[in-house]
This record gives structure tokens, sequence and C-alpha cells, in this order.
């Protein structure tokens, strides 16, 4: 499965554009080949302040939110969860701001990376890629 593993923030600017495109791409390409995994963080400018069930509940009313959401986390410096210290080391970029994206193959290999300001429909041939090749990949198999 690939995945596109996103610190999202629930009062960010880039809030409403990003779980609106996140919630587009999960329904146009997921859940059996692909899935956006949503991890809360306040570490940017404090603005995930809410516990857990608020932010997915916020998530899930306000924009569909059919994907993973998990609890909330650091995603940078020495408090960064095992799994952001593994796309950090992966790609050399760590997020400095809400919403960075990285996208993972089905191997678990960081594809690549992008920063808040790069929206997900910018982002979506390369999401679209992988996942046809799993999708054809399959095919073959069949």
């Amino acid at each position: 499965q690939v995945s596109l593993v996103v610190n999202v923030a629930s009062e960010c600017g880039f809030t409403d554009s990003h779980y609106k495109a996140l919630q587009q791409l999960q329904k146009d390409l997921g859940p059996y080949h692909f899935n956006v995994l949503a991890f809360p963080c306040n570490q940017f400018g404090q603005q995930e302040p809410d516990t857990n069930k608020e932010i997915e509940s916020f998530a899930r009313k306000t924009y569909g939110a059919s994907f993973p959401m998990f609890s909330k986390v650091a995603v940078s410096g020495a408090g960064a969860i095992p799994a952001f210290k593994y796309l950090i080391d992966s790609t050399g970029e760590e997020p400095t701001w809400n919403f960075w994206k990285y996208l993972v193959d089905p191997n678990g290999k960081v594809v690549k990376a992008w920063d808040s300001t790069v929206s997900v429909e910018e982002i979506r041939p390369h999401v679209t890629e992988l996942v046809r090749k799993i999708i054809l990949k399959k095919k073959d198999e069949l």
C-alpha cells in the first residue's frame, strides 16, 4: 500500500485546503492501494491544541476525513516519534511547519517529501503513479 504521511493541524492557514484535498485523494485512491496517514502535531504555532478525540471529531465532521488519524505527536526535534525520525533520515527533510507530506511506497521506502506550501494537487501525480504501479503489478500476477 502507498501512504502519504502528513503532520496535520486544525488551526493552521493550510488546514482547510489540505484537509479537503487529502480527503479527496483518499476518496479517489483509497483504501485498498492507498491511505493518507494523519499525525496531529502541536509543535508549530500551537495550532493543534485540542485533545485527540476533539481533533479526530473536527476532521471527520468538518472534512469527512475517512483516513486514519493517529494520536497527537512530535514530528521534529529530539522528541520526534520514530516514524518521523525515519521519514526525516530517509529524506533529509524535517518538518518546519504543519502539513509536511511524505510519500511512502509499499515497501516502506520514502519516495519524496514536500513542505506545507506544496499543495496536495501538485503531488497527486506522484501518488497516482505509485498506486498505478501496484495495480498493474497485481494485474500481472493474476
